[in-house]
């Protein structure tokens, strides 16, 4: 059997066209063999890319200490802006939207479209379970958006939309993830039931369980509450 590859980039990816050509045929050996070490690379380097943790890199080297050891012991955005003030903050979200951009895009480049939810996902993992840090890391709010906006705009418009509704109403950054986590399956459900994708659903039902999950401390928090409001703290001076 031999797998003649079509022009529909999205199919396939970017590699596969720049290396075989559009009308390129190869045996089911070489074709399964090239999809598996495409498999294989993007689901390292996304999981590696996650493995940066941009909270715990920017509270160590310019605040000489651990996010993880304040606040909500998260290495996370929300706890980077109430520990250390805007700046950290700010620069924790550039990390996360770096490395999930980053991670999406090659796994588009080496799978075509279903190379967008593995690598997304992996960078996902790869944010909560760090490498580098003990695999203790953040929780993947930001991560998760990121990849979705990517992968469908549009879901993540309204995802943001119930996203800022439940938090002008709690003033809650968990409790507003945790909403559009729920609803994120719903959403993809509902956009496309004419032409139902069951990998981007399946896909969706992982990254909202995952997300749920690592609220667990959050939930409990949330039912007793005692969850707190955001807040942001003044900008804390960097140790020499």
């Amino acid at each position: 059997m031999r797998y003649l590859f079509p022009s529909a980039i999205n199919e396939n990816g970017w590699l596969i066209y720049l290396l075989f050509g559009e009308d390129a045929a190869l045996s089911s050996k070489t074709y399964i063999t090239f999809l598996a070490l495409s498999f294989l690379l993007t689901v390292i380097v996304a999981y590696l890319l996650g493995s940066v943790n941009t909270a715990i890199l920017i509270s160590k080297r310019l605040y000489k200490s651990d996010v993880r050891e304040s606040g909500s012991g998260n290495a996370g955005m929300t706890n980077m802006f109430r520990t250390y003030g805007k700046k950290a903050g700010f620069l924790t979200l550039t990390g996360d939207v770096l490395k999930a951009l980053v991670s999406v895009v090659l796994g588009f480049f080496l799978l075509g479209g279903p190379g967008q939810y593995i690598a997304g996902f992996f960078c996902l993992i790869g944010h909560v379970f760090p490498l580098y840090f003990g695999f203790k890391g953040g929780k993947g709010v930001i991560v998760s958006a990121i990849t979705v906006l990517l992968i469908d705009p549009l879901i993540f418009l309204v995802l943001a939309v119930i996203f800022a509704l439940m938090f002008l109403a709690t003033q809650i950054i968990s409790a507003s993830s945790i909403t559009a986590a729920f609803f994120y399956p719903m959403v993809v459900y509902a956009f496309n039931r004419s032409a139902p994708n069951i990998l981007y659903f399946l896909f969706s039902l992982m990254i909202a369980f995952f997300v749920i999950a690592m609220h667990k401390e959050n939930i409990h928090r949330l039912l007793n509450r005692t969850e707190k409001k955001f807040t942001i703290h003044k900008d804390k001076k960097e140790k020499k």
